[in-house]
């Protein structure tokens, strides 16, 4: 199964299994929200409609971009995206990731922006399968976790 994978130079922080995603942030001067709608392929993130609340410092309205709702509307052709890569400080703030009809911050899979960590790349993967019993599921270590200080205390292992 194709999904979203979350890290920096090839190495995986964390797998998304979904199709499709909106990418959504506020500018850092103009403090409007911008969203951008992505599918997953496996040619890599195709961008399909952008959205943004306003104009101003490096948000120029593209031309033939419609006003609904509050918010303009437009869609630019590019070829499929793999990696897209973002930059991700404590000062901008943070990223949502929105699918299935909710919102999730960065943060809920990487921890919080770090100035020692300042970008990230999402492309499309194969996502790993796990096989365990009584169902699947995954889980994700955030860089610099030291693997010996986690800790599992499940019953009957």
């Amino acid at each position: 199964m194709i999904g979203l994978c979350l890290g920096l130079a090839g190495t995986v922080w964390a797998q998304v299994p979904t199709p499709a995603f909106t990418l959504a942030w506020t500018h850092t001067i103009e403090k409007v929200r911008w969203e951008e709608d992505y599918r997953v392929t496996p040619e890599g993130l195709v961008l399909g409609e952008a959205r943004v609340k306003g104009s101003g410092a490096g948000m120029e309205i593209p031309d033939g971009a419609q006003l609904r709702e509050g918010s303009w509307h437009y869609q630019r052709q590019l070829p499929p995206l793999q990696p897209l890569r973002l930059g991700r400080t404590p000062e901008a703030g943070d990223y949502q990731l929105c699918f299935n009809q909710h919102c999730h911050w960065m943060s809920t899979w990487l921890g919080p922006p770090q100035a020692s960590q300042p970008a990230l790349e999402l492309w499309s993967c194969e996502l790993a399968t796990y096989s365990a019993q009584p169902s699947a599921f995954q889980i994700v270590i955030k860089p610099g976790t030291d693997p010996s200080s986690l800790v599992a205390d499940w019953p009957g292992y």
